[in-house]
């Protein structure tokens, strides 16, 4: 048998032992304890079958073993928290801004770069602890050149940890791209509906799939059974949504750029992009994310937000529903243009998002 596509893993992995009449879907397992001489015992420590489905199907989807956490952040600490005492982190100027604030409460040295400048970039690793990456980023979708940025920290002898959240595992694939750990927040593509909160973390190396989880156990970051239940249950459509997500990303990306009310969109689907380029050679599509920016700045911005009603203006991203945020109004954000929304396009009918999008916009 040939080796299954990516659809057909998310739809047919961590489906349990197969054996004649067992339940078939891994069901939510509430347990703490179980009855001893198993391969469950207590579930911090050796989690349960529920996580085991979750772990199974995303460790296949990106090419090595999985282990899930209680939330995205619970994810990247794990990863941090290997890192030497002091280290110093080079981190990409646009990221999330809570791994930057992680990192510095954990004593660390964050010390951001522009992650576009290829060379300047692997300058800077030159003596660092951890390169860490999201392509493309949040919110300004820069794109980093994922097999060179890993080839040259390889060299240096600094581990990469790759934030793959916006891509997904069915776009971009950074283990075989180079990385050394893959971090997801699942509570954005993976789970897709806007119900719940969980982490990945994927990696080829097992050692460092054994410290990850021993990070796990000693931290509690142990995520739900019903979570990782409904994480399963999302991810089985993730192709499905993705694809119509991204279709239609495209599609008001293309509109979005000829508005007169807009003053640039970004996203790596468009041919003028700057990123454009890499992305086509290093993902399999451009994703569901992207940004804008609205003439008559942040105040123009916020009304654009509140005239909207089929795009949702909430936080987060990911989901079936379209959210728009204004990012600069956030902490840490001082480097967003004031009048830039990032725009999660959801599964709703195209049209009826551009005629939101374009009523909301004055035209």
């Amino acid at each position: 048998m040939t080796t299954p596509r990516i659809e057909t893993v998310c739809v047919g992995a961590g489906r349990g032992d197969g054996r004649s009449g067992a339940p078939l879907n891994v069901p939510p397992v509430f347990a703490s304890s179980f009855r001893g001489g198993g391969a469950f015992e207590y579930s911090r420590n050796d989690g349960t079958p529920t996580w085991d489905a979750l772990e199974q199907v995303v460790g296949q989807l990106e090419g090595g073993t999985a282990t899930a956490y209680a939330s995205g952040m619970g994810a990247a600490a794990a990863i941090v928290d290997l890192l030497p005492a002091g280290s110093r982190v080079v981190v990409p100027a646009d990221s999330y801004t809570a791994v930057r604030d992680l990192v510095t409460v954990r004593g660390h040295e964050v010390d951001l770069r522009d992650i576009t400048d290829t060379e300047a970039t692997l300058a800077a690793v030159d003596g660092a602890a951890l390169l860490w990456l999201e392509s493309p980023t949040n919110p300004l979708m820069d794109v980093a050149d994922l097999p060179a940025l890993c080839a040259g920290a390889r060299a240096a002898g600094v581990p990469v940890a790759v934030d793959n959240t916006f891509a997904t595992p069915l776009l971009q694939r950074p283990l075989a791209l180079g990385a050394d750990v893959v971090m997801h927040s699942g509570s954005k593509y993976i789970g897709g509906h806007a119900d719940l909160l969980i982490g990945l973390t994927v990696t080829a190396d097992e050692e460092l799939a054994a410290r990850l989880r021993t990070n796990r156990v000693l931290a509690g970051a142990t995520p739900g059974g019903m979570e990782a239940f409904l994480a399963v249950r999302g991810l089985r459509t993730m192709p499905l949504r993705v694809r119509q997500a991204q279709e239609s990303a495209g599609v008001l990306a293309e509109r979005l750029d000829r508005h007169p009310a807009v003053t640039r969109v970004r996203y790596p689907g468009l041919p003028a992009d700057p990123g454009h380029q890499r992305a086509a050679a290093q993902m399999s599509g451009f994703g569901a994310m992207l940004s804008f920016e609205v003439a008559g700045g942040a105040a123009a911005a916020d009304a654009v937000c509140a005239a909207l009603r089929v795009v949702n203006a909430a936080t987060s991203l990911g989901g079936v529903e379209s959210t728009v945020e204004r990012r600069a109004k956030l902490t840490g954000q001082e480097h967003v243009p004031p009048s830039l929304l990032r725009l999660s396009v959801g599964c709703e009918h195209v049209e009826d998002l551009w005629a939101d999008l374009d009523a909301a916009l004055g035209s």
